[in-house]
């Protein structure tokens, strides 16, 4: 008998049990649930021990398992996965450069990931906050079409940045 999260049969150390599949609904001893179960050739499964009775099915225990399985996959494929990508920046980056970037950019958001714009201050740099400021601002405003910020930029220690989430088109 493969080991599981769930308690059997024989292994059910409850003198009553609440039963809610397999058999009438309702309050047995036991000793009956497991007798009525063993007549249709079915197992005891508790499925909840810390209610007062545990509750239980009556189910053939192998393909209860395999069910149990198949909603574990189940929740796993139609999970959402998010990727963030990350696009540096320079306070005083080249129109060119800065076009460039741009355009990975929007390739991402149109892909469906969030983009993390980072300006790093490199030396004294970090006098000249507001040119930061200007060039996420000025990216913001030039991609709206593609995707919204999910904040305003937040300068921690040398870095600025901020996160792009893509826009539904649906």
């Amino acid at each position: 008998m493969p080991s599981s999260k769930y308690t059997i049969n024989d292994r059910i150390r409850a003198i009553e049990v609440r039963v809610i599949e397999g058999l009438e609904n309702g309050v047995y001893s036991k000793e009956d649930a497991l007798r009525q179960a063993k007549d249709l050739g079915l197992d005891l499964v508790a499925t909840n021990l810390n209610t007062s009775p545990p509750i239980c099915k009556v189910v053939d225990f192998n393909k209860f398992l395999y069910q149990e399985k198949q909603k574990e996959k189940d929740l796993v494929k139609n999970q959402v996965k998010t990727i963030i990508k990350e696009v540096q920046f320079s306070p005083n980056i080249g129109e060119h450069d800065y076009e460039t970037k741009k355009r990975n950019v929007i390739k991402f958001l149109e892909k469906g990931n969030k983009v993390k714009c980072t300006i790093f201050f490199k030396g004294r740099t970090i006098m000249f906050k507001e040119k930061g400021e200007y060039v996420l601002a000025r990216l913001a405003s030039e991609i709206e079409d593609c995707g919204t910020p999910e904040s305003m930029p937040k300068l921690i220690g040398k870095r600025m940045a901020f996160i792009i989430k893509p826009k539904k088109n649906k």
